[in-house]
């Protein structure tokens, strides 16, 4: 992965870092996503729940979450402290599907067990939400897409885009929520059919 930033819409795009990062994505591959743009008809399906695929699209970024009181030393991003009442919801019946819940501790609800946020976890110290399939989510076309830290520099992952911690921390710093960043992952070769008309770097 590489991040890239520009001076005004029409000014060439330029690579932040000097070297690339290495990521995991989703174990089964990749799947069209829910994002700014309609995909094309290539014959690559669209992502659904539990395919175990990430989503290929452009995507906006979406609320910043982790178990530490404040984001990293630097970070602008919009954060939320994962405690124990907070939950994300990936049931496609629930009217919450794909959201960021923080539940009454006085009227726990019967689902909040399975959806609720893991605590201490060190995969999920700072997750960055990619905002595939956003509210109002489609019913089983996919939810709980982040940035998170990798398990490790070979295991992929259900679905999320993966990496180092440092790697991640240097890209949550470098996020400025005025420049309206987005993610762009793509085969290589709808990449290359797509980049003129999408205008990416």
């Amino acid at each position: 992965m590489q991040c890239y930033q520009r001076a005004s819409a029409d000014a060439p795009w330029q690579p932040v870092f000097t070297k690339t990062w290495p990521v995991l994505l989703g174990r089964s591959g990749l799947a069209w996503g829910r994002g700014v743009f309609n995909p094309p008809q290539n014959g690559i399906p669209l992502k659904v729940e539990k395919d175990w695929k990430a989503p290929a699209g452009v995507f906006q970024l979406g609320q910043l979450f982790g178990y530490a009181a404040s984001p990293p030393k630097g970070a602008n991003w919009p954060y939320v402290k994962v405690g124990p009442l907070d939950a994300f919801i990936d049931d496609p019946r629930s009217p919450l599907y794909n959201q960021h819940v923080r539940v009454d501790p006085n009227n726990i609800p019967p689902w909040f067990e399975k959806a609720k946020m893991r605590l201490g976890d060190s995969a999920y110290k700072w997750m960055l939400e990619i905002r595939h399939n956003p509210p109002p989510a489609a019913p089983g076309y996919g939810s709980a897409i982040f940035f998170h830290v990798r398990r490790g520099p070979t295991k992929p992952s259900a679905g999320c885009t993966t990496m180092a911690v440092e790697n991640l921390e240097a890209m949550i710093r470098w996020l400025n929520p005025q420049a309206s960043p987005h993610y762009v992952l793509l085969p290589a070769a709808d990449y290359a059919a797509l980049r003129v008309a999408w205008r990416l770097p």
